[in-house]
């Protein structure tokens, strides 16, 4: 069995048991989340798909761990006009994991 779930802007398709890193949420570790943006389900009699979402279907997940990513470089510049600038960039994370699929 396994789901589509939205959080973040972004689509995931979990299972149970599933570990993600998906956008930064406002929970602590060892927190439970209940994501109800569920976008498609598949159990064993079929495919349930949402227009937008199915209704009554939640994702359950325990936070990990919150943190950063690896640091990126972002150097812009204008050639021959002595211009040039150097930034650096760490997108925060949340670490789950899937506990349970409710459909």
């Amino acid at each position: 069995m396994y789901a589509v779930i939205e959080t973040g802007g972004k689509q995931y398709r979990v299972q149970e048991g599933d570990t993600l890193f998906i956008e930064k949420l406002d929970a602590a570790a060892n927190e439970t989340v209940t994501f109800d943006k569920v976008i498609l389900v598949e159990k064993e009699d079929g495919v349930v798909c949402g227009a937008p979402t199915v209704e009554g279907a939640s994702v359950t997940a325990n936070v990990v761990k919150n943190g950063k990513g690896k640091k990126i470089t972002v150097f812009t510049y204008k050639p021959k006009k002595d211009s040039k600038r150097k930034l650096g960039h760490r997108q925060p994370y949340t670490k789950v994991q899937i506990l349970s699929i409710q459909a």
